[in-house]
């Protein structure tokens, strides 16, 4: 298969994975509500960081990789589940400023890495990358095409920083129209869905063997 099908399927691929609503679309649209373009933009990288790393697994076939995630899916899930607990508390009890001066840099550094934390820590996602891959058929890169599988790679990471750039620029164009009453309450609200997320993920943890 040429280069541009296999593109635009690692496209396609990226926007799947990146439109449907969780723990990482709500902090990136509470980010671009809190402190603009930029801030949501960096949290939906964080996100697409991972999805590459992911894709990179099912694309060059790096089995061990999988296998871990596989293994210690447990564990993953644990420390994913806390993280989004606590990235919910600590989103609910912020009282935001949309002139609160923050140092920019060190904001979007913190809010990738956030977002990459709770992506990367989701064993659901590399199995569904897998998954999916598995399903795509010719569509899929063919074993040992490294420029293939690199092309499709790219192609995820395209169609996912695609996403969170309409997400964020559309969510940041409201802003004008925003207080920081509406912030703080929206920050409650997404906080909220944060740790129900989490709670969620810590209740389908079948406790015992693996953590033993």
């Amino acid at each position: 298969m040429s280069s541009l099908p296999l593109l635009l399927t690692g496209f396609g691929v990226g926007v799947v994975f990146s439109a449907p609503v969780g723990p990482v679309n709500i902090l990136c649209v509470q980010r671009a509500f809190r402190s603009g373009f930029f801030s949501g933009l960096a949290a939906g990288w964080g996100a697409v960081a991972a999805d590459g790393i992911f894709s990179a697994v099912a694309a060059f076939g790096i089995t061990a990789v999988s296998g871990f995630v596989e293994g210690h899916s447990t564990w993953l899930q644990t420390i994913g589940g806390l993280l989004l607990i606590a990235f919910g508390i600590r989103t609910a009890r912020a009282h935001p400023h949309f002139d609160a001066g923050e140092d920019e840099t060190a904001t979007l550094l913190r809010t990738a890495m956030a977002t990459f934390g709770m992506t990367i820590t989701n064993p659901a996602t590399v199995l569904g990358f897998l998954a999916l891959f598995g399903s795509l058929g010719e569509w899929a890169p063919k074993p040992g095409d490294w420029l293939a599988a690199g092309m499709f790679v790219a192609g995820v990471v395209a169609g996912g920083s695609s996403w969170w750039l309409v997400v964020s620029a559309s969510i940041a164009a409201l802003r004008d129209h925003m207080t920081d009453r509406t912030l703080a309450r929206i920050n409650l609200v997404a906080g909220a869905l944060l740790i129900l997320f989490g709670v969620a993920v810590l209740a389908r943890l079948p406790f015992g063997g693996e953590l033993l």
